[in-house]
């Protein structure tokens, strides 16, 4: 048994009988996600969709010991001055909880499960998250070392998708990881992660992930990801971005291709910047080459429903092409939604830098009347 291992173990052993109620459901490898409205409230995700269960907890005073317990194993605080959590735990899952006033109802507590196989650009092939074709041209963007931005919803799979994306990147290189909570499972020779640090109890010595970015600057990356941009780092990851820091990647949460470019530049704004809006723009339009929109859809199937290269910032307005998208979703017996993405006919900016480099995706493959591979 390696440390690891053992780590998990003791941790499960020592809050098992806190979470007793839900044990079953957290062992359920069907089960992604258990989320705790109350102490008798209690619902999980299952194939993307969410469903009540009968379960619940002997009353409000076990559920927060629960919380608790859960809190000191990974030497975390919840209590009133802190009445929010937000950890990694050893095995790997995500719990966030917030207790009242702040909640309402009672303690309230979500915790996220993470797939212990890192799925493949063929496994999305076969989910019907990608296409063949769609698959192969994000291959090549990061072969060529282009700024990916993923955006997306809570729970649509953009950290799973920012995994599989980096099994692509070329060998040799130095990555260097930074997220709030370690989540990424990344096969690479050459990576170094970086996890945030919460502030001590007298609000002391945080690390933020805006920290730990200018520290990865000066240790000599190649490549960048970021797990997900929601603050000033932003600003940070854009000038590394223009700084010859090619193929960095990162997540964040918005609606649309358009809406994740007009929500980074939002978030670098909040960074105390002494650049003019005009000036963060141009550098945010010259920082992020594509952009990946992902969607969690009605039947609780996960898509990418959009591949857009950002191409300039005119009087403010961004400037997008889509490359591909999901132009219909038709709803099948059992209330199933089908459609893939495909080709709108537009051509990458960078398609000599394709051909140049003797990479295998033609024209054609961007014209409407090529259907998805």
């Amino acid at each position: 048994m390696n440390q690891n291992t053992n780590k998990v173990s003791l941790f499960e052993d020592s809050i098992k009988g806190f979470l007793k109620p839900i044990w079953n459901l957290l062992k359920d490898e069907k089960i992604s996600e258990v989320m705790i409205n109350r102490y008798d409230e209690i619902w999980v995700e299952i194939a993307g969709k969410i469903q009540k269960t009968n379960l619940k907890f002997t009353d409000e005073d076990a559920l927060l010991a629960a919380v608790t317990n859960i809190a000191q194993s990974v030497n975390r605080r919840i209590d009133e001055k802190n009445p929010r959590l937000d950890a990694r735990l050893p095995n790997g899952y995500r719990i966030h909880a917030v207790l009242p006033p702040c909640s309402r109802k009672g303690v309230t507590v979500a915790i996220r499960k993470f797939s212990a196989k890192q799925f493949s650009f063929q496994d999305y092939i076969r989910f019907g998250t990608l296409t063949g074709t769609t698959a192969q041209f994000l291959k090549i963007c990061s072969y060529l070392g282009k700024n990916i931005l993923i955006s997306g919803g809570t729970g649509s799979g953009k950290t799973s998708l920012l995994g599989a994306m980096c099994s692509y990147i070329p060998k040799g290189q130095r990555i260097i990881v930074i997220e709030d909570a370690s989540e990424l499972k990344i096969e690479y020779e050459h990576v170094v992660f970086f996890e945030t640090k919460m502030a001590d109890i007298e609000g002391k010595n945080e690390v933020t992930i805006r920290d730990l970015l200018k520290s990865s600057l000066r240790l000599r990356p190649d490549r960048i990801i970021v797990g997900e941009v929601r603050g000033g780092e932003a600003l940070e990851l854009i000038n590394a971005m223009n700084t010859g820091h090619k193929g960095c990647l990162g997540t964040i949460h918005a609606n649309s291709c358009q809406d994740a470019i007009v929500r980074l530049e939002s978030l670098a704004q909040g960074a105390d910047s002494k650049l003019s809006e005009k000036a963060l723009q141009h550098q945010l339009a010259s920082a992020i080459d594509i952009v990946l929109q992902v969607s969690r859809y009605s039947d609780g199937s996960r898509k990418v429903a959009q591949i857009a290269e950002v191409i300039q910032v005119n009087e403010g307005i961004y400037e997008i092409s889509t490359l591909f998208n999901i132009p219909q979703l038709l709803k099948k017996e059992g209330g199933k939604l089908e459609g893939k993405l495909l080709p709108t006919g537009l051509l990458p900016s960078f398609m000599n830098e394709i051909e140049d480099n003797q990479l295998n995706f033609p024209k054609h493959f961007f014209q409407t009347s090529k259907k998805s591979a």
